[in-house]
């Protein structure tokens, strides 16, 4: 038992004697729905990347919503679609990026390293890089062949609202598709160009833009 003594030493605390800054509360509640749409798997190194970001300024790792799963996502893939659009949202704007920026990134959101590995090697990627070739191929990850991929890039890289037409430049489309079918390296030239031949049509009638609804079209020669 402590003694009488002891308890004169001890330090008094009252509600005037604790000095809340009154930002605090906002930022508490801003970083608890920003975990709870995020879901992290390790909440403290997540939780640590998310306050480092905000510190600097940055774009913290944060989902936009909640997300659920879908058909086409391979379930051990670590990586998701929302996980994917968050990286891209912190790095897209640079365009050409360091594997070591990625790679920290990446292991903010507490996904698989060898992912990043393989991702790295299949893509002979060096210290720097395109981020929309690793962005394609992360995407690739997530689907069973490359029409899968393609539908994610456009749902993520478009900026039509959610649910619109996910509409992309025709342009980038042929950038990503041909990088995907040429590390695929069972898809023929001529198979690229039936391809992007039958969607040019679509395009002229849509001020240059490609979405899914024109190459998952039963007319359309498969992408793969």
């Amino acid at each position: 038992m402590p003694t009488a003594a002891a308890k004169i030493d001890e330090p008094y605390y009252c509600s005037q004697q604790i000095n809340i800054p009154p930002e605090l509360p906002d930022i508490l509640k801003q970083f608890t729905k920003a975990a709870i749409r995020t879901q992290p798997k390790d909440v403290l190194a997540w939780s640590a990347a998310y306050f480092r970001a905000m510190s600097k300024g940055e774009i913290p790792p944060v989902k936009e919503r909640l997300e659920m799963p879908v058909a086409t996502q391979k379930i051990d893939s670590g990586l998701t679609p929302g996980l994917l659009r968050v990286l891209n949202k912190q790095l897209g704007p640079k365009l050409s990026v360091s594997a070591r920026s990625v790679e920290a990134k990446w292991m903010d959101l507490a996904l698989p390293k060898e992912q990043f590995d393989d991702i790295m090697r299949v893509g002979n990627f060096g210290v720097k890089f395109d981020w929309q070739k690793f962005f394609a191929l992360a995407a690739s990850t997530l689907g069973n062949n490359i029409t899968d991929a393609m539908s994610i890039i456009c749902e993520i890289l478009t900026d039509d609202p959610e649910g619109g037409p996910a509409r992309i430049s025709f342009q980038l489309f042929q950038a990503l598709y041909r990088f995907l079918a040429e590390v695929d390296g069972e898809i023929s030239n001529q198979q690229i160009t039936d391809v992007l031949n039958h969607l040019q049509y679509d395009v002229d009638k849509q001020d240059g833009m490609v979405m899914p609804r024109n190459f998952l079209s039963p007319d359309c020669p498969q992408l793969s």
